[in-house]
């Protein structure tokens, strides 16, 4: 909103300061210290009515240390993170940006997922939640739409950049004769290429996988592989980050430094010079979901504020459902999905804990007529409590770990 408002102002009366909003930088510092501020300030206001609704966490006695303390702490608190999402992005965003229009959807589409689930566990007292197949059949649906749009919508495109075919071009060339920034000539199409880590010339169709077709009638129904890919990866994402949501400031911390990577990541995929300096995809228009994904680590950073241990208020459903989708939507946005494995690795982890645990178990309940652990608890930050680990050092040492993946994740951009 007041993205528009003042490139009005600039461009009609060239209103003093105005034009500072044209600089993505601009916006996204504004965006990150606004969300900060409504985290933290607005933030204790909600606190305290969600106190005043009796709005506490139901605690299941698991033996863990001072698990039962938390009885009664405020819970749906992701509606901080909401809020301190989506204010910041009405702002300074582009609302016209068809990528910035699709993270706006994913985050109020998760959000009211997660609230509906936490609504039902707080106010209809049944501990349950959201039965788990409406769970899935949201995200289902959410990985639908995404995959739709970016597929068909006609404003979705890269650039392919036309290099010379002259060899051993000087690499300190970097300006042209006129002083200005020399960009290797390309042009937009619409194509569902992604980016492959750690591989030389590092683009992947999907179109490719139905090679039994021509290449105009692969490109046509590559929709078959391309959405039940989307939908995979944004149900488990968000499953995934919903899992790691087990202990003060796990999760909440680990979605910051995830985002932070993806921030670089699509920095860089929408700078066109940037883009064919590091011979990675260009992606139009790309760049203005950097103003959201600072809003989202300003957001992040604003609730650690109390949700760091010990915490005043834990972010419930609504916030951790809503972190994930978040992250797989952008993720596939800037085409850097198969990334995830590795920016995600704690998200990762903790969801495999619990696959192996579970499996395990079953099995050897089958097998043996008792079931049999890996872990002495999953999701594996609980295993790590059983063993007497102190949950700020676990959550520490999560997060030196997710900002160890991050680094690794950025490198790929040349490491190749």
């Amino acid at each position: 909103m007041l993205t528009e408002l003042f490139n009005w102002l600039d461009q009609q009366y060239g209103f003093p300061g105005a034009g500072v909003f044209q600089y993505i930088s601009f916006r996204s510092a504004m965006a990150i210290i606004l969300a900060l501020v409504i985290s933290m300030i607005i933030g204790k206001s909600i606190i305290d009515k969600l106190r005043k609704q009796q709005v506490g966490e139901e605690v299941r006695d698991l033996g863990l240390a001072g698990q039962l303390q938390k009885q009664g702490t405020p819970t749906m608190g992701g509606i901080i993170i909401l809020a301190a999402i989506l204010i910041p992005i009405l702002l300074f965003g582009d609302l016209k940006n068809i990528y910035v229009e699709l993270l706006i959807m994913s985050t109020i589409w998760m959000g009211l997922i997660g609230f509906t689930d936490d609504y039902i566990k707080v106010f209809r007292k049944n501990k349950k939640g959201l039965a788990g197949r409406f769970k899935v059949i949201g995200q289902i649906g959410l990985g639908l739409i995404v995959g739709l749009v970016l597929f068909f919508n006609q404003e979705v495109m890269i650039r392919e950049f036309k290099k010379p075919t002259h060899q051993n071009p000087d690499p300190t060339e970097v300006v042209s004769m006129t002083n200005q920034p020399r960009v290797s000539p390309g042009e937009d199409i619409k194509s569902m290429k992604t980016t492959i880590p750690f591989v030389k010339n590092n683009e992947l169709d999907y179109s490719k996988a139905l090679w039994f077709m021509t290449d105009e009638d692969a490109e046509k129904w590559a929709w078959v592989i391309y959405i039940p890919v989307v939908i995979f990866i944004i149900t488990a994402v968000s499953n995934a980050a919903n899992l790691t949501d087990g202990i003060d400031g796990l999760a909440t911390g680990v979605s910051a430094i995830v985002m932070f990577a993806l921030l670089v990541l699509a920095y860089v995929s929408g700078n066109v010079f940037i883009a064919d300096y590091l011979n990675i995809m260009y992606i139009p228009d790309v760049a203005e979901v950097v103003v959201f994904a600072a809003a989202f680590m300003g957001a992040c950073i604003g609730f650690l504020w109390y949700n760091s241990f010990p915490a005043q208020v834990f972010m419930g459903d609504t916030g951790s459902l809503a972190l994930g989708g978040i992250i797989a939507t952008l993720a596939l946005v800037i085409r850097k999905e198969l990334l995830i494995p590795v920016l995600c690795g704690v998200f990762l982890i903790e969801n495999l804990s619990v696959m192996l645990q579970v499996s395990y178990f079953k099995y050897t309940k089958r097998k043996y007529g008792e079931g049999r652990r890996i872990f002495k608890m999953s999701p594996l930050h609980h295993h790590f409590q059983k063993l007497g680990y102190h949950e700020s050092k676990i959550v520490t040492r999560f997060w030196i770990i997710s900002i160890l993946l991050a680094v690794v994740a950025i490198v790929t951009l040349k490491l190749r």
